[in-house]
């Protein structure tokens, strides 16, 4: 089996506490509407309506979804009038979601689209 090198290693072997949130963080991500949505806001914020057309599910799952993100921190919002905007809290999350996404071309043999 071939590993890449580790560009960005964790620098030090981690504790209890950093394993069982990593594992609920990346529990979180092992929903494919909520990848989706992560995937789309990696390229800028976007409201309720635009997050439903991207990932085709019901507004009402879109939402709880977002809702879930949020509570975890993962997302961030912003008020732009009656509308609430959605945007990520963090570049390590965005880079982590890509990172899926390259694992996944590199299973299916599809090369990495860069958009």
């Amino acid at each position: 089996m071939h590993l890449s090198p580790a560009h960005d290693a964790h620098p030090r072997t981690p504790g209890d506490q950093q394993f069982a949130l990593a594992a609920e963080l990346l529990a979180l991500l092992g929903d494919r509407t909520r990848l989706t949505l992560l995937h789309a806001l990696a390229g800028g914020e976007a409201d309720v309506s635009t997050l439903t057309e991207v990932c085709g599910a019901a507004r009402p799952a879109v939402s709880q979804h977002l809702a879930r993100l949020r509570l975890a921190g993962l997302v961030g919002t912003r008020k732009e009038g009656r509308r609430v905007i959605y945007s990520l809290r963090d570049g390590h999350l965005r880079r982590l979601v890509d990172e899926a996404l390259n694992l996944a071309d590199h299973r299916t043999g599809d090369p990495p689209s860069h958009a």
